[in-house]
């Protein structure tokens, strides 16, 4: 049996104020070794701080859905933080002129393309309809993916780590490959990087470019959109 002072350190270790302190510690040691490795693309901090907060819950043997309702206090703040993505936006307001007619067209074009090539290539390769079903709304930000999901009969749970994973790629080989492609405009590469990972691709353009950042953060909320109007069409005409 263990001693008293065991089970009481495990419940300390355990309890919500702990695991939000190693979320926090997590995310820290992220923007450490960011800094550490001057901007290399595997050094995001999201990646990181996922990384660290796993194995920091699975040492202490706590199951993700005690860590979730323990953490909620960290994903309460997800959705204010979302609302303050308006401000670097709104002091790019000037530099809105001339992309807005494009933006309206990219963008609900980008998200049919992404909703039918997820939802047509999981069929080809053998994917069961569900699948299929869960895995095509993941180029939307994660909380209105999983209610996609939900809505059209996929795997909410399953969607999250799809829509996540598809972030985390975005943010660490989307600005590689742009600048592969010559693509220099800022305001173009934020709007491609907000519309493939969404809220972590976004927080990547907000360090490496103020108007990029911007520009991410408009092109996360209006394809989360677009992709809620046009998921039921694809669906139906696919």
């Amino acid at each position: 049996m263990r001693r008293p002072q065991e089970v009481a350190m495990r419940e300390a270790l355990a309890s919500p104020a702990a695991l939000v302190l190693l979320t926090l510690l997590s995310y820290r040691l992220g923007l450490w070794l960011r800094d550490r490795t001057h901007g290399h693309p595997l050094a995001q901090p999201v990646v990181v701080g996922i990384v660290g907060t796993a194995l920091g819950i699975t040492l202490l043997d706590v199951d993700y859905a005690a860590y979730a309702d323990a953490a909620t206090l960290v994903s309460f703040w997800l959705g204010p933080a979302t609302v303050a993505l308006a401000v670097p936006l709104h002091r790019q307001v000037r530099r809105m002129r001339g992309v807005v007619g494009p933006m309206l067209v990219a963008i609900p074009l980008g998200a049919v393309v992404s909703i039918a090539t997820a939802y047509a290539l999981v069929l080809l390769l053998g994917g069961s309809e569900t699948l299929a079903l869960t895995v095509s709304p993941k180029a939307t930000t994660t909380p209105v993916a999983i209610a996609l999901s939900e809505q059209v009969g996929g795997l909410p749970p399953l969607t999250a780590v799809v829509t996540i994973t598809a972030g985390i790629l975005g943010a660490v080989l989307a600005p590689t490959v742009l600048t592969l492609l010559r693509v220099r405009d800022h305001r173009a590469r934020g709007l491609a990087m907000g519309a493939v990972s969404h809220g972590i691709g976004t927080s990547r353009s907000l360090v490496d470019n103020e108007t990029e950042g911007a520009f991410a953060g408009l092109s996360m909320g209006l394809t989360a959109l677009a992709t809620s109007v046009l998921l039921p069409v694809v669906l139906l005409l696919v």
